[in-house]
């Protein structure tokens, strides 16, 4: 099983984005069992999927303090293949938890427990470096990492390199996330990385909140969704062995 974390020190640079759509990438286009599992307590990916944080019997955070299994939290969503471990309000706190637990592998021993049951599981994590990125760093096999093409986003991908020293280029992958060509900033930034995958700022994303379903799910030949599709490819590439090369079709 392999764990991906959609990870990024800044917010609103499109995480939630990435890890609903890549998620519905491994189900779909690669008929991968799959899991995401939302750990930010603003619940959005939870919402995108049509899901109701209310509906679950325990709350989310419940599963870190062992008082419910992992697997007894995730359901599946109305895409096949595609189960979800919702968030709420609980996983606010979770930042303390982890403090008081003072186990710093929980988070990977739990995604253990899952290893039987799923072929990919993907992590929308919250931002910051916290005691909760610190648990995702250490449970995940490759971080995604969304960068918008300005400079407090390539700042905050600086700042998460740095963390990681040495191992930073084995596990992160950064992706120009929400990208404008026809923006100087954006162009420049683009030159710079050529070989990032690359996600476009569109309509068709921006309907994901309205619609509460992925991009491919009902505009796959648009630029966002073919985007995507490049992304999840570079990632099972990247998650293989291989480098990652994904010029983006931005």
């Amino acid at each position: 099983m392999a764990t991906i974390a959609i990870y990024s020190l800044k917010g609103g640079v499109g995480k939630t984005t990435l890890a609903v759509n890549l998620a519905w990438c491994a189900a779909t286009l690669s008929s991968r069992q799959t899991l995401l599992w939302d750990l930010d307590p603003q619940a959005a990916s939870t919402f995108l999927l049509g899901a109701d944080a209310k509906a679950t019997k325990a709350p989310a955070q419940a599963v870190f303090t062992r008082d419910v299994a992992a697997a007894k939290l995730a359901r599946a969503t109305g895409i096949a293949r595609l189960d979800l471990i919702g968030a709420d309000a609980s996983l606010r706190s979770l930042d303390l938890l982890f403090h008081e637990l003072d186990k710093k592998k929980r988070l990977a021993k739990l995604l253990t427990q899952l290893g039987g049951a799923y072929d990919q599981v993907l992590l929308d994590c919250p931002p910051g470096l916290t005691e909760t990125s610190e648990q995702v760093m250490r449970a995940a096999d490759l971080i995604v990492v969304p960068v918008i093409p300005s400079p407090l986003s390539e700042r905050a991908l600086a700042e998460v390199k740095a963390h990681l020293g040495g191992k930073a280029g084995k596990r992160l992958m950064p992706v120009h996330a929400m990208v404008d060509r026809r923006r100087k900033l954006h162009a420049e930034a683009l030159a710079r990385h050529p070989d990032w995958p690359v996600v476009p700022m569109a309509s068709v994303v921006e309907a994901m909140a309205t619609r509460r379903a992925p991009v491919g799910s009902y505009a796959p030949r648009s630029v966002a969704g073919r985007a995507f599709a490049d992304l999840w490819r570079a990632v099972e590439h990247r998650i293989a062995g291989g480098s990652v090369k994904a010029g983006g079709t931005a």
